[in-house]
């Protein structure tokens, strides 16, 4: 499964290597065009000879995952979160780093703490990951500064329809851009794969203004909070109700007609669509739309608990119909220009 392998590579900001080579093998067989620019973005290209508007389909190769900043004299290594990560959801989890150093992250025995400790939620300071090492010479001869520590998880299926596995955001949307590409088109159709987005949606702002496309679908795995805990309107969106589109989120303000015109697609080829509550977070259309004199950009994302953490789990199905919604969307482009007022004359990708 195209999905199980993306989700089990390792790859955060500034270390998507092995993802990229995996993804120009994926897709060499389905492009004209294939480029890495200076920052990492792989930016793929079909149909480049063809007229009409450009097209990008976008999505990050990056995940969240944690850097070695020091190695203590007892051998312990200390970390900084690479992204957007929990500190209460790491102690006493497996962490690889590189292709052999399995280890483990600590912290002082809770019965060693003293009450006031106990009653406070422990901090990266208070971390460190444990490899077995006796020294801080044995520790530095297998891990130096700045290397990378990933989750350990393997993606798989469980309960009814069900996947659990790290990184599904963004590997859902990688998988799903892949798929996409495989597709025919009688248009120009970009797909970046971008880097460094849980660290500042650095990737996209460099790959949109070298592409400069007439529009732009971000395909993205997002908050799915639908647990005991919480209240059905802090749900973000649910498992199982399909695709999510976004109207606002902290980087972006979705255009209304755009969404309307989603959501009529969607009803018209009966693909469940949900909408994307609340307006935390965001995701690399914050910097495409942006870009020169402005994208129009929409936001399809399939949801994920437990986001960002060793496990995250997402619906099978969900993932299926974003792959039908950005499909169809992509399919009925030719009624989608009458939205898109202020795009440019059509031309050849450059």
């Amino acid at each position: 499964m195209l999905l199980k392998t993306l989700s089990e590579l390792n790859g955060t900001s500034g270390d998507e290597t092995l993802v990229r080579n995996f993804l120009i093998e994926e897709i060499k067989s389905y492009v004209e065009k294939i480029t890495i620019d200076k920052l990492g973005n792989l930016i793929a290209v079909k149909n480049q000879s063809l007229y009409g508007p450009k097209v990008l389909i976008s999505a990050h190769m990056d995940e969240v995952a944690l850097m070695i900043v020091s190695i203590t004299n007892d051998g312990f290594l200390k970390f900084k979160p690479v992204g957007g990560i929990d500190a209460r959801i790491l102690i006493s989890k497996t962490v690889r780093i590189g292709d052999a150093i399995v280890g483990v992250i600590g912290s002082k025995a809770i019965h060693l703490q003293k009450l006031p400790e106990r009653q406070k939620t422990l901090s990266f300071e208070q971390l460190y990951i444990d490899i077995g090492a006796q020294s801080k010479e044995e520790a530095s001869n297998k891990v130096k500064i700045g290397d990378y520590a990933y989750f350990v998880s393997a993606c798989e299926p469980f309960g009814e329809g069900l996947y659990k596995g790290k990184a599904f955001d963004d590997r859902v949307g990688c998988a799903i851009l892949v798929e996409l590409l495989k597709q025919d088109y009688n248009f120009p159709l970009v797909a970046a794969f971008t880097v460094q987005e849980e660290v500042g949606l650095r990737g996209a702002k460099v790959a949109a203004y070298q592409i400069e496309p007439d529009f732009a679908i971000i395909v993205e795995g997002t908050v799915a909070a639908d647990i005991m805990d919480k209240d059905e309107e802090e749900w973000i969106t649910e498992l199982g109700k399909g695709p999510a589109c976004s109207i606002i989120d902290r980087t972006t303000l979705y255009s209304p007609r755009l969404v309307q015109y989603i959501t009529e697609l969607a009803h018209k080829n009966k693909i469940p669509l949900q909408f994307r509550r609340g307006s935390s977070g965001g995701n690399d259309a914050g910097q495409i739309h942006l870009t020169k004199s402005g994208i129009p950009t929409i936001s399809l994302s399939v949801p994920c608990r437990y986001i960002h953490s060793f496990v995250s789990v997402i619906s099978k199905s969900d993932y299926d119909e974003c792959f039908n919604l950005v499909l169809a969307l992509l399919k009925d482009l030719p009624p989608l220009n009458s939205f898109l007022s202020n795009t440019k004359e059509a031309r050849h990708v450059k």
